[in-house]
């Protein structure tokens, strides 16, 4: 059962498939009873503090591997069923090979087609980012290297194989971070600041990475080049299945990925302050142990801990029941942060006085209190240490 768990994720990306492809209102209803389902799990389960051993390492990696085929399906899919512009030689193989009535899936609602593209864009968040974000961390494995470069291929952003673990990582709580969001930041202009600031330092960084090996051919060895021509690849495929619709309906998807993943950066460090120099603590880092997050999100949730030490392999993460902790699991705090930004800045506010009192050093507070004065937040405002 203790390896079952994480099957759940590739489990759920075949049942979407499964069910988007009936058409009708069918999407909307899968998206709708996903996202309660994870909200009301996190709040109705105990908190998961366990740790627990594994011997076969095999299996903890193999649903992040089938992430990667039953991600590009179901892209493929969304793309083919909202599209107007179906290719003959695709809906020939469809009826042929897999019985797909195509009258079934065109019977699209305009709501569905809505709720189909948000559910693959969730998805390709969770079941294709989290897992990317887990295997480019593994720097000396060329297997898991290339999986993980192309789940963060599908949502387009090769930048984060290279910003989040040669600078988020060593920059987190500093204003020069993309992903550390002040006090009181609107999340929308964050998303959009974020995105460029990445892409920004992400070439920077692998310009640098060029000239200390001595590479000199700069369209072969450039890792931004090579990740783009791999979302290229997804992109074509897109465009074979559902023509040009198809292949825009693709790109929102994968924009939507990525904006949800600034969304996730904004909720996992908003407001937390790092002195330059200093090493990165748990106290870092918005901490959860949510069971069905966790489970999702392949333990980033631990993220105090993924912080401290970045080698570490998903089921290595520990709990750290005394880091500062989320209020609520993370697909709450991302429909929270996205939809209620109001609420979601006056729950915050009674946790980040929380965290000045008592996990700040006075320096960090110092830091604290230049941004509660800008925040443009009266409770943080108020605050006097």
């Amino acid at each position: 059962m203790k390896y079952l768990k994480y099957y759940i994720s590739t489990f759920t990306l075949a049942l979407a498939i499964y069910v988007c492809q009936m058409g009708g209102s069918w999407p909307s209803l899968f998206f709708i009873g996903f996202s309660l389902f994870i909200i009301l799990g996190d709040w109705l389960i105990v908190k998961d503090r366990s740790e627990q051993k594994y011997s076969n390492i095999f299996l903890l990696n193999l649903p992040m591997y089938l992430n990667l085929p039953a991600l590009v399906i179901l892209v493929l899919l969304a793309s083919y069923m909202i599209s107007e512009e179906t290719p003959t030689l695709i809906t020939l193989l469809l009826n042929k090979y897999f019985s797909v009535s195509t009258d079934r899936i065109h019977s699209l609602t305009t709501m569905s087609s809505v709720s189909l593209i948000a559910l693959t864009g969730l998805f390709i968040g969770i079941m294709g980012t989290v897992p990317g974000h887990e295997l480019i961390h593994r720097k000396k494995n060329k297997f898991d290297m290339f999986i993980g470069n192309w789940l963060l291929a599908i949502s387009w952003d090769c930048a984060f194989a290279i910003e989040h673990v040669y600078g988020h990582h060593k920059n987190v709580g500093l204003d020069i971070d993309p992903a550390t969001a002040k006090r009181g930041e609107n999340i929308y202009l964050f998303i959009l600041k974020a995105i460029w600031r990445e892409q920004r330092d992400a070439w920077r960084i692998s310009k640098e990475q060029m000239v200390k090996k001595g590479q000199k051919d700069y369209i072969i060895n450039n890792t931004m080049i090579l990740g783009y021509l791999r979302s290229l690849v997804i992109t074509s495929l897109a465009y074979l299945i559902g023509g040009l619709s198809g292949a825009l309906v693709y790109l929102l998807c994968a924009f939507i990925a990525k904006s949800l993943l600034e969304v996730i950066n904004y909720t996992e460090h908003y407001g937390l302050v790092r002195v330059f120099g200093e090493p990165v603590k748990p106290r870092h880092s918005w901490n959860s142990n949510s069971v069905l997050s966790s489970i999702y999100l392949y333990n980033v949730t631990r993220h105090s801990s993924h912080h401290e030490k970045a080698n570490l392999k998903y089921w290595e993460l520990k709990p750290y029941g005394d880091a500062p902790m989320m209020p609520e699991g993370y697909l709450s705090m991302l429909y929270m942060a996205l939809f209620l930004p109001f609420f979601f800045h006056r729950v915050m506010s009674k946790k980040l006085i929380n965290w000045d009192q008592n996990y700040a050093s006075e320096k960090e507070r110092r830091l604290a209190m230049q941004q509660n004065n800008n925040s443009g937040i009266p409770l943080l405002e108020d605050t006097n240490y």
